[in-house]
């Protein structure tokens, strides 16, 4: 199990660098650079890329809507180069609030479009001329739609590699089931091992059905929250307002793909009220409503000997790697937790 660190897009930007070169020494294999609608991923990871020279490089998540396919597949070929072939290509739909309300965009056909970059991504890394025909990308542009100059072209540059791993943060079924026929790994959030399969193996099982069998087995990115030591569950109530805000305020009624998540764990009543009251104003309502089964079960919170049993839990359930964010107030707290849960990876049983 490979152990990875989200950076938070708020922190300040030249200092979280700094603290990945100390998290890479510290044996840290992968750092994740989200990107909602704070400073873009793609500078920060070229940034990391320079300042490091082993650690894995992820975007955490490239959003599908606001990047021509073949301008993903640049960005990635360019991140992979200067990493010397250390990127991870992570994508996914994000949600109609930023992609709309940030970008201007519409959201339409996640699951389709996603297929589709997905393909393009690799036509490009091949140095193929690029000649596409989709329901949602055409390549080059017909002339009907155009000038009539356009024409296929291949990517000048040589890549580090013809194919560049691909990470899909997926939630439902028909996108969960997309991602492991197609990606080399797979990305869900608020990740419950105990409830995991009756929500998503179905959906599993039918795309690695459908796998190439050239392609290496599906990885499983989970991305708990961690804080190992005696007093840590004293701490597990700060979680509730972020899962409030997914759980209650991401997407209205029968659009918040969160909402939906949790009442596929069972929190039907739970999710509810949740969104009732985060919607009516009352937040702190809403995040002192969300269930400490649920917060305890998708975090690594607690004394050592409770992490450990959590992290089998993980592990059986098929993650392959924890993308974990750190609780601590500073990047020596953030350094002694990966060191304290790398210990805790190592003595899981091999297999």
């Amino acid at each position: 199990m490979r152990i990875g660190m989200a950076i938070n897009y708020a922190s300040g930007f030249r200092e979280a660098v700094a603290e990945v070169a100390e998290l890479e020494r510290a044996g840290l294999d992968l750092i994740s650079v989200p990107e909602a609608y704070s400073f873009d991923a793609v500078s920060q990871l070229g940034f990391i890329a320079a300042k490091t020279s082993t650690i894995t490089l992820a975007s955490g998540i490239l959003q599908i809507f606001t990047r021509t396919p073949t301008l993903t597949a640049m960005t990635a070929a360019g991140l992979d180069y200067v990493s010397d072939g250390r990127f991870l290509l992570g994508i996914g739909a994000s949600g109609p609030q930023v992609v709309e309300g940030f970008h201007g965009v519409r959201y339409d056909a996640p699951v389709a479009r996603t297929r589709e970059i997905v393909e393009i991504c690799r036509l490009v890394w091949q140095r193929e001329k690029v000649e596409y025909s989709g329901r949602h990308y055409t390549i080059p542009l017909p002339a009907d739609q155009g000038t009539g100059l356009g024409k296929p072209l291949k990517l000048i540059n040589q890549p580090v590699r013809s194919r560049i791993p691909i990470s899909i943060a997926a939630l439902g079924p028909k996108s969960v089931e997309q991602a492991a026929e197609i990606a080399e790994a797979w990305q869900p959030i608020f990740f419950h091992p105990e409830r995991a399969d009756r929500v998503w193996g179905a959906a599993l099982a039918a795309g690695q059905a459908k796998r190439d069998g050239a392609m290496p087995p599906l990885e499983i990115h989970a991305s708990p929250v961690l804080c190992i030591g005696e007093k840590a569950e004293a701490l597990l109530p700060q979680l509730k307002p972020q899962l409030a805000l997914y759980i209650g305020g991401m997407g209205a009624r029968g659009t918040n793909f969160y909402n939906d998540l949790v009442r596929s764990y069972g929190y039907e009543a739970e999710a509810e009220l949740i969104q009732d009251l985060y919607l009516a104003g009352r937040k702190d309502e809403a995040a002192a409503a969300v269930p400490d089964e649920l917060v305890r079960a998708i975090s690594l919170v607690g004394p050592k000997s409770y992490v450990a049993e959590r992290l089998a839990a993980f592990a059986e359930a098929g993650v392959t790697s924890l993308n974990v964010v750190p609780l601590a107030e500073d990047a020596v707290g953030r350094l002694a937790q990966i060191a304290a849960l790398k210990e805790l990876v190592g003595d899981l049983p091999a297999g």
